[in-house]
C-alpha cells in the first residue's frame, strides 16, 4: 500500500509540475487566441525535418533528394500556414548523373539538411549523397533572398550543425555510432587538433541510430536521434553537461498513429511565448513521410513529447495564433511550389510568368534530347501530393507534338501510374499505363522499365488544343489510390480512364512519396513542343 501511495504521489507530482510548466503559456495563449491543428499536421512527403525559430518566423527544411531546385526553405509565423521562400541550390553538377547521364541520382542528392541561425547569419549543412560524397554548407542573411555555397566538407550522414556559446562549432553525425567533429570557426574545414570522437551514449540500442539534431537548453546539451528497426522506430534524447559526453538517454517518443506504426526523426523548437514543440516524421505509405507535431514538455530536464509528455502523437495540437479559419482543427497548409526531376535544361523551358519553381499558369516544354520513358525524361515538372485526399488538373496544348512524343500527368514514383498523350504517326491517343523502374545499385542507372497498358482512347485532331488531365489521390489509411480522368471539351465533361492505381513507397529506388508529375519527352525526334497549363 505504501508503494502504491508513493507511486500515486509521484504521478501527481509529475502532472502538477508539467501543468505548472505549461500553465502560464496556456493562459497567455488563450488571451492571444489559438489555432487547432490536426496530425499529421503536414500530410505530405517532408522527410528529415529541421526547424528553427528566428524572431517571429519559423523556418523548416526537408529532404528532396533528386529534385531541383533542392532543399526547400519554408517559412511560417504560426506553424500552420507555410510558404516556400527559397531553395538552397538550383542544381548540383558533381557528376553527370544529376543530369540523367551515365546513371541517375534517384533517392540520392540532398539528404537531411541541418538548419541553424548564428550571429545574424542563417546556415545550412547537408550531405550530397552521391559521388564525391561531400557535405555542402550554405549561408545567407535572409532565406527569402537566396543562399550562397560557403564550403565543402567531408560527408556527414544525417548531420546536426551546432554553434556553442563559446564560439566553437561542431557537427554531430552518424548512422550507427554518433560522431562529434569540431569545425574551424569559419566553417571551411575540420579544425586541426579539434575534437573528433565517437560519443559515449549510455543506453544506446542496437540497430540503426541516426537523424541527429542537437539543441542546448539550460546549460545542457541534448542530442536527439531515432533508433530502429530493432526497437521499433522511436525518438531518443541524450543529454550531457559536457558536449563531449558521456550522454545519458531517455525515450521521448514511441508512438503509432492513425493506423501506421513508424514515427520518429526530427527535432524540437521553442515557440514565441516559452512553449516548445516536437516535429517528427511518420512513414505513411504512398504519400511518403509526413510531419507530425507534438507539445514538448520539459519534465525533470527531459524534452518529453506528447500530451503532458506521454510519448504519444496526439490527434490535435493547440498552437498560439489568431487565424479564424482554424477555430476547428485542420491540417497545415503549404503553398504549391514545383521542382524538376533532376537538373533541368533551361533552354527547353519557357514560362509565361513567374519562375522555375513558381512558373505561373502556363509552361512551355520543348525537347532537345531523346528519352525512353518517364524515368529518363528531362524537364519533368513535379509537385507534392497531399493527404487525406488531393486532386489536381493540368491542360495540355498538344498540337506541336511530333511522332513518338509523350506528354501527360503521373502519380510519379518508382512505381507510377501514368496518363500519356501519345503521338503515333498522325494519330494521337490517351494511354494509361502502370510503370515501374529498375535501377542499378552503384550508379542508379535505369536497367529496365516494365509497362502495363490498361486503357487507350483516341483523341480527334480537332481536340488537341485543350486536353485536360486529372490525377486524384486518396491517402486515407489502407487506401493509397490514384485515379485519373480526362476532358477534351474544355472541362464540360470528364471521363474516367484506367483502373485504380495503388501507390507505394519504396526506399530502394526513388525513396520519396508519390508526386504529381507533368512530363514531356521525345522518343523518335527532338524539336516538339507542348504548352502546359498548371
Amino acid at each position: 500500500m505504501k508503494r502504491l501511495f508513493a507511486t500515486i504521489c509521484t504521478s501527481l507530482a509529475l502532472l502538477t509540475a508539467t501543468a505548472q510548466s505549461l500553465g502560464t503559456q496556456t493562459a497567455e495563449g488563450a488571451a492571444r487566441g489559438t489555432i487547432e491543428v490536426k496530425n499529421p499536421f503536414m500530410w505530405t512527403d517532408a522527410p528529415d525535418p529541421d526547424i528553427i525559430r528566428v524572431g517571429d518566423y519559423y523556418y523548416l527544411v526537408t529532404t528532396t533528394m533528386h529534385l531541383f531546385p533542392g532543399a526547400p526553405i519554408m517559412r511560417s509565423s504560426d506553424l500552420v500556414h507555410w510558404e516556400t521562400v527559397s531553395y538552397l541550390f538550383d542544381e548540383i553538377k558533381d557528376t553527370p548523373r544529376y543530369d540523367l547521364q551515365e546513371g541517375t541520382v534517384y533517392g540520392r542528392g540532398q539528404w537531411a539538411t541541418s538548419l541553424r541561425y548564428h550571429d545574424s547569419t542563417f546556415w545550412a549543412l547537408f550531405v550530397a549523397n552521391d559521388e564525391p560524397h561531400k557535405s555542402m554548407v550554405f549561408r545567407t542573411d535572409d532565406p527569402a533572398k537566396g543562399w550562397t555555397l560557403h564550403s565543402r566538407l567531408p560527408a556527414y550522414h544525417d548531420a546536426s550543425l551546432f554553434f556553442d556559446d563559446d564560439g566553437r562549432v561542431y557537427v554531430f553525425s552518424g548512422s550507427g555510432d554518433i560522431r562529434l567533429v569540431e569545425l574551424e570557426p569559419d566553417l571551411t574545414a575540420e579544425k586541426q587538433g579539434g575534437v573528433k570522437k565517437t560519443l559515449q551514449l549510455n543506453g544506446r540500442p542496437g540497430g540503426l541510430h541516426e537523424g541527429s539534431r542537437v539543441v542546448k537548453h539550460d546549460g545542457m546539451y541534448y542530442l536527439l536521434c531515432i533508433s530502429w528497426p530493432n526497437t521499433g522506430r522511436q525518438e531518443i534524447a541524450y543529454r550531457s553537461k559536457n558536449i563531449e559526453g558521456p550522454y545519458d538517454s531517455k525515450v521521448i517518443l514511441k508512438s503509432d498513429f492513425g493506423g501506421f506504426p513508424l514515427a520518429g526523426q526530427g527535432t524540437i523548437v521553442d515557440g514565441k511565448h516559452g512553449e516548445w514543440y516536437g516535429i517528427m516524421f511518420q512513414d505513411r505509405g504512398g504519400v511518403g513521410r509526413v510531419l507530425t507535431i507534438e507539445p514538448c514538455s520539459w519534465i525533470d530536464g527531459w524534452p518529453m513529447l506528447g500530451t503532458l509528455g506521454d510519448g504519444k502523437i496526439p490527434a490535435t495540437v493547440t498552437l498560439d495564433g489568431t487565424c479564424e479559419c482554424h477555430k476547428t482543427a485542420q491540417y497545415a497548409v503549404i503553398d504549391k511550389d514545383y521542382q524538376w526531376n533532376h537538373n533541368f535544361i533551361r533552354g527547353d523551358i519557357a514560362t509565361q510568368s513567374g519562375s522555375l519553381t513558381m512558373p505561373g499558369e502556363w509552361v512551355t516544354l520543348r525537347t532537345s534530347l531523346l528519352a525512353n520513358n518517364i524515368y529518363d525524361a528531362r524537364n519533368t515538372l513535379t509537385w507534392r501530393t497531399w493527404g487525406p485526399t488531393c486532386s489536381d488538373t493540368i491542360a495540355i496544348d498538344a498540337r506541336k507534338m511530333k511522332d513518338g512524343d509523350c506528354a501527360g500527368i503521373a502519380a510519379f514514383n518508382g512505381d507510377s501510374g501514368v496518363l500519356t498523350i501519345k503521338r503515333e504517326g498522325k494519330k494521337t491517343f490517351l494511354v494509361f499505363t502502370e510503370e515501374n523502374v529498375r535501377l542499378s545499385d552503384r550508379t542508379k542507372a535505369i536497367t529496365a522499365v516494365d509497362r502495363k497498358e490498361t486503357d487507350r482512347v483516341e483523341i480527334p485532331s480537332s481536340k488537341l488544343k485543350d486536353i485536360r488531365l486529372v490525377m486524384s489521390g486518396d491517402f486515407n489509411p489502407k487506401r493509397d489510390i490514384a485515379t485519373f480522368h480526362y476532358s477534351i471539351d474544355g472541362g464540360k465533361t470528364y471521363r474516367r480512364i484506367g483502373t485504380d492505381y495503388k501507390m507505394i513507397f519504396d526506399y530502394t529506388r526513388l525513396f520519396m512519396g508519390s508526386r504529381y508529375a507533368a512530363f514531356y519527352y521525345a522518343t523518335k525526334e527532338t524539336g516538339g513542343e507542348v504548352t502546359v497549363r498548371l
